[in-house]
């Protein structure tokens, strides 16, 4: 029974340390790390999704680029607020 009893211990101990784990990869994730910068994608739900080229300017307007598959969607804000979107899509560009 003794042995038992410290090998119930043993694996009781090892589960939680297991579901520790888990519980703070999970919060890892949900916290939304950032990839690094040199990466083109990022990760989100286990994928990875095409990380979006975004170049903003000192004044405060940027312009966005974002592809997926054979289309390229690209937002553009300009100083003044106003916000312009165009999708542009390639049948014969792989992407």
């Amino acid at each position: 029974m003794r042995f038992d009893g410290k090998m119930l211990l043993v694996l009781g101990t090892v589960a939680l340390a297991a579901a520790t784990g888990l519980a703070t990869a999970a919060s890892a994730q949900q916290q939304g790390r950032q990839t690094p910068q040199s990466w083109n994608y990022e990760i989100r739900d286990g994928k990875r999704v095409p990380k979006n080229n975004r170049q903003t300017n000192a004044d405060g307007s940027w312009r966005e680029e974002t592809r997926q598959g054979n289309c390229v969607t690209i937002k553009e804000r300009s100083a003044s607020g106003e916000y312009k979107e165009t999708r542009q899509c390639n049948p014969g560009n792989p992407g």
